[in-house]
């Protein structure tokens, strides 16, 4: 890759930075951490209390750089299956199957959220890893593909009880570990709480530009 073309892709990367940072205020540094990441296609793990704008900020991630996302929650009965396909009787009364969260958006899938990672069981655990390792899930006598895919988890930090941490050996799988706290710029948090505009987070997440970046040339400048 050219000089010229790394500029052009510095200047978009801040521009992403600036997208995001219209829709979450007091985040600059987690902002710059989780736009790194993306460009290096590193898997992240987040490490927060509930309510400081984690889905928020991912969500203004996708639409900037557009491809899938998805999300599901850790739960003490979630099991494996549940991340690649959900079953249900239809009207008809017949079962049905539909692709879940892994493969709703086949290869176009760019964020994959999954929040509380320690409420899910170890077996999911080993699941969602191998495919944030080999980008690739076996399902349905088929091999399915996700080239560009970076997953973010984050961790339950308050309540300990039926809670299962990944091993250190496993959290090699994560290039970052992003610690995201309350803004503590008194004039940012009176703004948070008592201006209204912070208070409808789908509308804040439609003033950043949509599909600002192609997700699917993102590998060619970690290649690079």
């Amino acid at each position: 890759m050219s000089d010229q073309n790394l500029a052009e892709w510095r200047k978009l990367a801040l521009a992403l930075e600036d997208q995001v940072n219209k829709v979450i205020v007091g985040q600059n540094h987690v902002i710059r951490l989780i736009t790194t990441s993306i460009f290096a296609r590193g898997h992240v793990l987040l490490e927060g209390d509930v309510g400081v704008g984690k889905t928020t900020i991912l969500k203004a991630f996708a639409r900037c750089i557009g491809g899938g996302y998805e999300r599901i929650e850790g739960t003490i009965d979630l099991m494996p299956n549940d991340l690649i396909y959900h079953t249900y009787l239809g009207e008809d009364g017949k079962p049905h199957v539909d692709s879940g969260p892994v493969l709703k958006s086949g290869e176009n899938l760019s964020i994959f959220f999954f929040n509380e990672i320690n409420r899910a069981r170890p077996q999911v655990h080993s699941l969602m890893l191998r495919i944030m390792a080999e980008k690739t899930l076996s399902a349905f006598n088929k091999e399915f593909k996700f080239p560009h895919l970076v997953v973010f988890a984050d961790r339950n930090q308050v309540e300990k009880e039926e809670t299962f941490e990944i091993p250190s050996a496993a959290r090699d799988r994560f290039t970052m570990e992003i610690p995201i706290g309350i803004p503590q710029d008194d004039t940012i948090m009176t703004n948070l709480i008592f201006d209204t505009r912070f208070h409808d987070a789908d509308k804040l997440i439609e003033k950043a530009k949509e599909n600002l970046l192609k997700f699917n040339k993102l590998n060619d400048v970690s290649d690079a």
